[in-house]
């Protein structure tokens, strides 16, 4: 059974953002021993039939498929010691910090902290998490969607919740920086507590 340091469910916008920031820190030496995956999952991502011409560096007429298909790609070229899960979907979560196990269709992986960042659907139903599951409070409630109970980004000790499923706004954007929030807030505890921000310089 696969063990990971952090786990992240979910491929989409927060997700891929975590991800990305969880990678650009491995030389950090409290990282270096970390064993981080991500669940590949984006069949029902939103961002499939988005068009981003609103997002801050995009070229007009930017696909949200092809930023799925690009973050991945970003992800395995910048960062090959993150692991993707790829074609497994979550479908429960069961212990407690720091001993998660995290069942898919296909496998059970152990996990110390899971990052939660599939979208709103009120389909949602890992078994573990549908306690914390309430409306939407930044949607229209004719959408249904839902979101999960959380204290900035912290559903219970060891389970973080990231992008529209945290309670943000549907904007890619958002989405992206409440991933990379989380990322940043398992980087302080992994640095004893020390605020932790990773960022790349033009040499």
């Amino acid at each position: 059974m696969d063990s990971f340091d952090t786990l992240i469910i979910g491929g989409s916008a927060a997700g891929l953002s975590c991800a990305l920031v969880l990678g650009s820190a491995s030389q950090k030496p409290f990282v270096a021993s970390k064993k981080i995956g991500i669940v590949m999952h984006q069949k029902s991502s939103a961002l499939k039939n988005a068009e981003l011409n609103n997002v801050l560096g995009f070229d007009k007429g930017t696909k949200g498929g092809d930023i799925l298909e690009k973050g991945a790609a970003q992800l395995s070229e910048l960062y090959p010691h993150i692991q993707q899960i790829e074609k497994e979907k979550v479908t429960k979560i069961t212990g407690e910090y720091p001993n998660f196990e995290v069942t898919t269709n296909k496998n059970t992986y152990k996990a110390k902290i899971v990052v939660v960042a599939v979208g709103p659907s009120n389909l949602f139903n890992i078994e573990g998490l549908t306690q914390y599951v309430e409306p939407h409070h930044s949607l229209p409630a004719q959408k249904e969607r839902i979101m999960l109970k959380n204290t900035n980004h912290l559903v219970t000790k060891g389970i973080y919740v990231a992008g529209v499923l945290a309670g943000w706004r549907s904007q890619f954007a958002i989405a992206a920086g409440s991933g990379a929030q989380v990322a940043t807030d398992i980087l302080t505890l992994w640095n004893n507590g020390m605020h932790t921000m990773v960022h790349d310089t033009v040499s």
